[in-house]
Parts: C-alpha cells; structure tokens; sequence
C-alpha cells in the first residue's frame, strides 16, 4: 500500500493546487508513472507513483486550492492489501446521481393554466431583454418634443437618472442614425460627459500560487537585503558583430541570442571578481565556485528563474542549447525542481520590450542580480571625435550584507571589459 501525499516540490513550498489528475480511481498504474500536475509556487510540476498498483483511492478533488504539504491525496494498493485510508477519507469522485421521482405539485394538476403562465412568461422575459430608462418627467417631455432618444443619454441624476439638464442642451434628434456619430466626430463637445454617472468597474483575479510566493520573497527581500544599486553604460558593437557573424554559420535552431552572450559575460566576470558570485547566509558567507546564473523568464502565472548550472565551464553554444530547453520547459510548466532552485546570481534582462534601464529585487539567497535594458543607438566620444554607438544599460542590484560598494564598481568595470571585447569570455 502507498499513500501519495502532496509533495513539497520546492524549499519555500507549504501549500499547492492540485490542477489536475491524470488517472482515475481504479487505474493500473506504475512506479514512475506520471499521475497528477500539482501547480506550486514555482511552476506545474508532475507528481510520480511511487509504487505499482491500483489506485484505489482519490482524496483531494482535481482543482483543489492551498492543500497543505503532507496531506494524502491519493492510495495506491497493490494485490492483495486492503484500503485504510479509504475508509476514512471520502473520495472527491462523485457517483452519478440518480435523478430525484418527479413531484406532483398543485400546478401540475392544473395544466390547463399552464399555457396561460407561459404566455405571461414571454413578456416579463422580454422586458427583462430591454435596457429600461430612467429619466424625470420632465426630461421626458422635452426629449420628446426635441426628438432625443433617452438611449444615447447620459444621466447625471441620482444613479443615473436623465434630468431636464442633461438634454437642455443637445440637438434635435439627438441620438437619431448618424447624428450622435457627427457629434461626436466634432470634438464632443455636445455629449454629456458628467463624470456624476460614472460608475468604477472591475475584476477581482485569483492570486495563484506562484503569485503568492513571488509576493512573499519579493516583499522579504526588500526588508531583510539592504539593497544598493550601480549602473553603467555599455557599448554592444562588438558584441553584436560577433553574434552575427557566429549566427551566419549556424543553422536557425542553434543561433546564438545577445542575452546568451550576457550570461557568458556576467559568468567569466562572476570568476574573475567572485566577492560578487557570493550568498547571505546568516553567520556566514558562501562564496561559489561557479557560476550558477539563474535567469527571470516571464510567465502568465509570474516570474520563474531557470539555472544554467556551470555557465563558466559551458560554451557559449551549451549555454544557449540550455537556455532554448529550460525556457522551453518553465512555459509548459515542466520545470524539475534542481532546475529552479538554487544558483548564484540572477540576471533580468528587459531589453525585449524597450526598456532602457531599470533595478530589479534581489532574488534570494543571492547577493545580486544584474538588470539588463535594450540596446539604443547614441552619441559617444571616441578619440576626440563623435561617433554612434549602440549602447545598452546595465544595473546591478548587490545585497550591501554581502557584497560592498567597491567590489561591486570592480564587477561593472569587469563585465563592461568582457561585453565589449566578447572574445575574452570565450577564451
């Protein structure tokens, strides 16, 4: 017998929804089968049987919100062994319900007034069908003298009610084919737009769980990690040229992209002034041999940072084939758990959507995270003369417990040296 409990599929993990249920009771399964898509706070993550079996029992309804880690969720039995849990716990799976014996009622026994209500019926329903109006009765008169169709009129009233002021002023006809559009074409100046009868409207969302999550470690970071920012500019030719040039020779699902060469920069520069390359851990300070960069992918549901393990050691070819499969995975929500967790440093890179530059919250443990904005063509001085140049801006966000001021202007100077001599990063 095996009881499949909700699982913690990531350290910051205590609670999941349990999207959905791939088998249904009374299905063979095996060790190793996929049974269950249980959203966390990371990500849609699959749930394994741990064991061969039968299940005999579902216990928390597909769709079910917040279930606390440790709560059993399903039973596996295998040949032989008889259920404990099931008899405590009621599946979620209903029965099909049998449909109640009709009832005769009074009106049932009275079938001819039948027809005589279904007819009343069909009149309430069509008023029900038309937008009623609420106007003075003097508002009343003069649009009808006036020829306005109280439809097309605004009140200003109490909720909403037309009064003798908000026609006073509008034309003949108002409202009539093409006279409304007109007016309004015109500046709008004859439309009633008194901002008495506006009404506030919404929608009230649902905070997944990987929103929540991000809210809680977001909010935490900017309490606990004194945060300090630097930024600098950045010229990208070279870089670009040599992006262009690697890509002419590759076939078009290998092509190298310019955030594939930031990783590879900010990895050798994590090398070389490791201070930057280091995590908070209370009593201590650890300082990572390698660099394990972890990069924000957006999500409908929200941020989710992959890792690219090793990036120093990869080439820049392994880096991109990695980051092609893990963006991949984090948008089907495949994502394995040593695959989000951990790492050394983070980069955001907005560049895509026109950013120019921005500060982005540490994403703990680590002590910094580097903001990347979109290459711009501009002006620069070179030799004494004026020349362009595409230049993006880079922000580095250091956790000041961990990290001090001159170690981070060391790492800036560090990366600038490598994105605009890309080659060093490679060698």
């Amino acid at each position: 017998m095996a009881i499949i409990n909700m699982p913690a599929l990531s350290p910051t993990m205590t609670e999941g929804k349990l999207a959905k249920w791939l088998v249904r009771t009374g299905d063979t399964v095996a060790s190793g089968d996929v049974i269950a898509e249980i959203e966390t706070d990371k990500a849609l993550m699959e749930v394994e049987a741990l064991d061969d079996g039968v299940m005999a029992s579902i216990l928390v309804a597909e769709g079910s919100d917040a279930v606390p880690v440790g709560t059993p969720i399903a039973e596996i039995l295998g040949e032989g062994e008889e259920s404990m849990l099931a008899k405590e716990t009621s599946p979620p799976e209903s029965a099909p319900v049998e449909p109640a014996p009709a009832v005769e009622t009074p009106a049932a026994k009275q079938p001819k007034s039948a027809p005589v209500k279904e007819e009343k019926a069909k009149p309430i329903a069509a008023d029900h069908n038309v937008k009623r109006i609420f106007a003075s009765p003097l508002a009343k008169r003069i649009a009808g003298q006036k020829n306005i169709d109280l439809a097309a009129v605004s009140g200003s009233g109490p909720h909403g009610r037309i009064i003798k002021a908000d026609i006073a002023s509008l034309p003949d006809g108002f409202g009539a084919d093409g006279i409304r559009a007109d007016m309004a074409a015109s500046s709008g100046a004859m439309v009633n737009q008194n901002m008495n009868a506006y009404q506030p409207q919404s929608d009230l969302l649902p905070v997944t769980s990987t929103r929540k999550v991000i809210a809680t470690r977001l909010q935490q970071s900017m309490q606990d990690a004194p945060h300090f920012y630097l930024n600098m500019d950045i010229e990208l030719d070279q870089l670009i040229a040599m992006r262009k040039s690697m890509n002419a020779a590759l076939p078009d699902d290998q092509k190298i992209s310019i955030n594939d060469m930031i990783i590879k920069c900010a990895a050798a520069t994590l090398i070389k002034v490791p201070g930057v390359n280091s995590s908070w851990e209370g009593e201590h300070i650890r300082q990572w041999h390698h660099a394990d960069i972890a990069v924000a992918v957006a999500l409908e549901a929200g941020l989710v940072t992959p890792i690219v393990w090793g990036a120093d050691i990869m080439s820049l070819s392994s880096v991109s084939a990695k980051m092609k499969e893990l963006v991949s995975k984090a948008q089907s929500g495949k994502l394995k758990l040593d695959e989000f967790s951990g790492g050394s440093f983070t980069i955001s890179n907005l560049g895509m959507y026109g950013i120019s530059s921005f500060t982005a919250v540490i994403n703990p443990p680590h002590g910094a995270i580097l903001a990347i904005g979109t290459g711009r063509e501009m002006p620069v001085v070179k030799d004494g003369a004026v020349t362009v140049a595409t230049v993006m801006t880079a922000t580095l966000s250091g956790d000041h417990r961990v990290i001090d001021g001159a170690v981070g202007a060391e790492w800036m100077a560090a990366f600038k040296t490598y994105v605009e001599n890309p080659v060093l990063a490679l060698i």
